[in-house]
Parts: C-alpha cells; structure tokens; sequence
C-alpha cells in the first residue's frame, strides 16, 4: 500500500500531491515499524530521479516531509541518515530542475547541519562539487543554501572549508553575471560570516585579494564595484597592514606575469627571424607582428593605481 501511496506523488496535481503529503506523514507518525522502510523506498524514488529520469512531479512535497523527519532523528545521528545525505541530498543538487524543489532541499541540508555541526565538511565539499559552471540562476540558488550553511556553522569547521570556499567566491566575485557577483559579495553584509572572515583574516584576504582588485577597476556593473569597495573597506578596517602585504604581493605577481608575457613574446620574435633566415625554407609566409598589449589580466598596478584604489575604498564603499 505503502509503494502504491508513495507512486501517487508523481500526480501533475499540485491539491493531490498536497493531500498525500499530509497522510504519508501521519503514516509515518503512527507506525513506527513502518518507518525504515517508508526512508527506504522515498530514497529509492531519489535515486531513479537523480540517475535515471530526472523527473518526478512530487520531489518537493517528499522533501518536505524529510524535512519533519530529520528534524526529528535522535541523536547521535545514525550511519543511515548520514549516508542518506551524502548519498541522496547531495546529488540532487546536480539535477537541471533544482529551481523546483530547492528550499525543501536546502532547509533538509541545514537541518542535518544544526544535528550534527561534523557533517559541515562533507556537506561543503559536495556542494563545490556539484558547483555549476554555466547556469548562474543554478549558482544563486547555491550562494543562497551556502550561506544559510555558514549561518549555522561551527568556527572549527569553518576552518576545515574555508580556502575551497573561498576559492569558489573569489570565482563568483569575478563573474560577469552581475546576480552571480552581487549574491556573493552580499556576504560581507551578513555579521556572523564577517566575524568568522576577521578570525581568519590572514589566509582569506590573500585568495579574494585578486578578485576584489580586479574587479573594482573591470567590472562592468557599477553596482558590484560599490560591494567589492565595501568588501575591500571592511578588510582595510581589520587589518591595515595585511592589506598592504598583499597588495604588494599582486603587483608583485603582476609584474611576473608581465615579464613572462614579453619574455614570451621575445622567444616568438627569435623564432620569427630565424625562420625568415633559414635558407631552406623557400615557402615561408611572413607572420604578423605581435604587439604587446597589455589587459587587466597582466596590467601590474602602479603605486598611484594602489592609492588611488584606497581613496576610492574609503569615499565610495557601501555603508
């Protein structure tokens, strides 16, 4: 009776879907002996979905239910429900229908999280994961679950996650989808993630650094150069003399990666004659000559690019 119940979920109608979800969850509540196996065969409606055919009508209303349940483990947590989420819950972030039944999936995440703050780790590595790499709609929803995520986070497994996760923002901060940019540079206006930021300030600061820089002269949205100068005031404010280090290191790079490219272009210019020299070349065309252009990727900030770049830090940051 159970699987036939379960089965009906996939009804196109939302008021059916509805109704079963109040009675699987009275089932639930009353049989007790019923209860592993109802988690057995709801798991096994996700696996088909994830693997199989990427589509069920009624992921949304099954998760809600998960969402009571979970809330109501005993702890310690059992084997079974960890493996349910690092097996189930996970994955079905990669499905392309996410949008449908994402804030069921997020709130089931968080609530495993506020039960066992050790699962923080797997939970943030299988998020970057399943990072999307194409559809930014997709990677708001993500930037959206992660800092409910670092909203319950414990200081100790911030520290286990945060250079990945830092690594990924950075990537966000760079964006050209100005939504992707702008959700990601809205962290710096949430109060807790800022205080766990501070206590970590020396090997955070070194990973956005790049991203913020480049993107408070590059971005073509006037909206996130005011965010990143915010961003870039606020780890002015904790520590002065970090951020000078690594400004230094960015020139300093930068300037590296200018003389690779004009070492590069050097080489190619040593070939050219060489080849316009080589007696036993009797069809050579002669190639174009490479002018050394200089973008944002290579440019090495000049002292006045630095100070300037503070000034504007301090008159044109969102308060």
């Amino acid at each position: 009776m159970e699987i036939l119940l379960l089965e009906l979920f996939d009804s196109e109608d939302p008021r059916e879907r509805d109704f079963l979800k109040t009675i699987l969850h009275r089932i639930y509540g009353k049989f007790l002996g019923l209860r592993a196996y109802i988690r057995r065969q709801i798991n096994n409606i996700f696996y088909r979905f994830i693997y199989e055919t990427e589509h069920h009508n009624g992921i949304a209303e099954l998760l809600e239910i998960l969402g009571s349940i979970i809330n109501g483990f005993a702890l310690p947590l059992k084997e079974e429900h960890k493996m349910f989420l690092i097996r189930v819950l996970l994955p079905l972030h990669k499905v392309k229908s996410l949008s449908v039944y994402h804030p069921q999936l997020a709130y089931c995440v968080v609530q495993f999280l506020e039960k066992d703050s050790s699962l923080t780790e797997p939970v943030i590595v299988g998020l970057l994961k399943f990072w999307p790499k194409t559809h930014s709609p997709k990677e708001v929803m993500f930037l959206n679950e992660l800092e409910e995520i670092l909203d319950v986070i414990e200081p100790s497994e911030f520290v286990k996650v945060m250079e990945p996760l830092f690594r990924q923002l950075a990537k966000c901060v760079s964006s050209p989808h100005f939504q992707v940019a702008e959700r990601a540079l809205y962290y710096w206006n949430n109060e807790y993630i800022m205080s766990l930021i501070s206590d970590n300030a020396a090997r955070i600061l070194p990973i956005m650094f790049p991203a913020l820089y480049k993107n408070s002269k590059s971005h073509w949205n006037k909206t996130i150069h005011g965010l990143i100068y915010n961003a870039l005031k606020l780890f002015m404010e904790m520590n002065q003399k970090l951020f000078d280090d690594c400004t230094q290191q960015y020139k300093a790079e930068k300037q590296k990666e200018k003389f690779k490219l004009k070492e590069r272009e050097e080489i190619w210019q040593k070939i050219e004659d060489l080849a316009q020299h080589n007696p036993q070349s009797n069809a050579y065309i002669e190639c174009l000559a490479i002018s050394p252009v200089f973008s944002m990727e290579t440019e090495t900030p000049t002292t006045e690019d630095i100070q300037l770049l503070k000034k504007a830090v301090e008159t044109e940051a969102i308060q």
